[in-house]
């Protein structure tokens, strides 16, 4: 059983037509995990729904509490890309005995075939379950250990620090 925590980021995020914003109405894992016909035992829970950019220690403090209070070991944590690396590192802090992976998307998966959610979702649920316990950003189709990932801003792809 893989748990997957949603905490929002542009995986989520919708085109608001009257405001002409991109804003969160409702969590499209679900959805894409039926599309991709998956057939792993999940469960899926909103811890959040926020831009990462918006993210403080209080709401990291929560997806912690909801890492150590799930029974399950395995679990993915949808999140905006621009702090990713930063909540994946407040969750390292803590040496939970569990492999937990954080991941998101560039282009939001309401975009359609354009987006790389659906793919990075893919990816971090075939990592989540052949990883050691350990904390991973898993985007691109690539996992990174949490203290060796970064955005790049140029490019909108992560890579290795060194």
């Amino acid at each position: 059983m893989v748990q997957i925590f949603i905490t929002g980021g542009t995986f989520d995020k919708e085109y608001n037509y009257i405001t002409g914003e991109l804003t969160f109405f409702k969590t499209h894992v679900n959805d894409m995990l039926k599309r991709g016909r998956c057939g792993l035992d999940v469960d899926v829970k909103t811890i959040m729904m926020k831009d990462s950019l918006q993210m403080t220690d209080d709401d990291r403090q929560l997806i912690l509490e909801a890492c150590k209070s799930t029974e399950y070991e395995r679990i993915v944590i949808t999140h905006g890309t621009d702090t990713m690396v930063q909540t994946a590192k407040y969750l390292a802090v803590a040496k939970l005995p569990k492999t937990i992976v954080l991941t998101g998307a560039m282009i939001p998966y309401t975009f359609g075939t354009s987006s790389d959610g659906f793919f990075n979702l893919g990816s971090a649920l075939g990592f989540a379950q052949s990883l050691e316990p350990g904390i991973y950003v898993v985007m691109n189709g690539r996992c990174f250990d949490w203290n060796n990932v970064k955005k790049n801003y140029t490019t909108g792809y992560f890579e290795a620090l060194n």
